[in-house]
């Protein structure tokens, strides 16, 4: 006799597990330790550090906005989803094990992607020759900052890169195309293809962006991966929530740039 979902303990562990993850608190204090580390690593490594392209990005444009007290912008994260958790009328506490099993959910999707790398790879190869451990490296962006650098800035491309291209960009462009009338699945649809593109141009832009090439097979490779790592961060973001989006590009970035 087969057990009703609905009375099925493994079942409802997994469907509780599902809902309270996506939870904006659970996802605050998810990334909340990987925040505080690359935060104070940049303090720690002063002169040789380098910021998160996005992150250099927010606080110019809070800059320009007359806000450029440092600690703002990681506040104003704190803030969002605070407030996001506040509009959703959640519970304030979060279950035993939630953020362990985040943990482990970001570790297998970072492998799903750097899998999805490895493929993308392979069929480059077959249509332009070898592709290389350059084009590998180049679709994370190493900098030059040495191993201690390198994962500082991983982890703050996993928090600012979703703050915003996800969190922020992805949002503002559903809304505005819904505005003009579009229903919310094509809506949603276009605002992730357009971020997506945004999101891999970025990578291009900037003292430390990878040069463009046109007829160079390594820049398409790196191209058309952000832009496919875009799409998947966007569907995680969707259906995942801000924390599993997150924490699986920085365990991804870490994976391939550093394991």
């Amino acid at each position: 006799m087969v057990t009703p979902p609905r009375h099925n303990p493994l079942a409802r562990l997994a469907e509780s597990y599902w809902n309270e993850s996506r939870r904006p608190l659970a996802s605050l204090v998810f990334i909340s330790p990987l925040l505080v580390a690359y935060e104070a690593g940049l303090l720690l490594l002063g002169p040789r550090a380098v910021r998160n392209g996005a992150d250099a990005w927010l606080r110019q444009l809070l800059d320009w906005m007359g806000f450029g007290q440092y600690f703002l912008l990681p506040l104003l994260i704190v803030c969002i989803l605070l407030g996001w958790h506040y509009t959703v009328r959640r519970p304030w506490r979060l279950s035993s094990g939630i953020l362990s099993g985040m943990f482990v959910e970001c570790l297998l999707l970072a492998f799903c992607l750097r899998l999805i790398l490895q493929l993308q790879g392979a069929l480059l190869q077959s249509i332009a020759g070898p592709v290389g451990l350059a084009s590998v490296r180049a679709a994370v962006g190493l900098s030059v900052s040495g191993t201690v650098g390198n994962l500082i800035g991983f982890l703050g491309a996993g928090i600012y890169e979703e703050l915003a291209f996800r969190l922020i960009l992805l949002s503002v462009l559903a809304w505005a195309i819904r505005r003009m009338g579009a229903t919310q699945r094509p809506s949603l649809v276009v605002a992730v293809l357009v971020s997506s593109l945004m999101f891999a141009a970025a990578h291009y832009v900037g003292q430390y962006g990878d040069p463009v090439d046109w007829l160079d097979a390594q820049f398409w490779f790196g191209f058309l991966f952000r832009f496919v790592a875009g799409i998947f961060f966007s569907a995680l973001f969707i259906y995942r929530g801000f924390g599993i989006a997150a924490g699986t590009h920085a365990g991804y970035d870490i994976l391939v740039g550093l394991v």
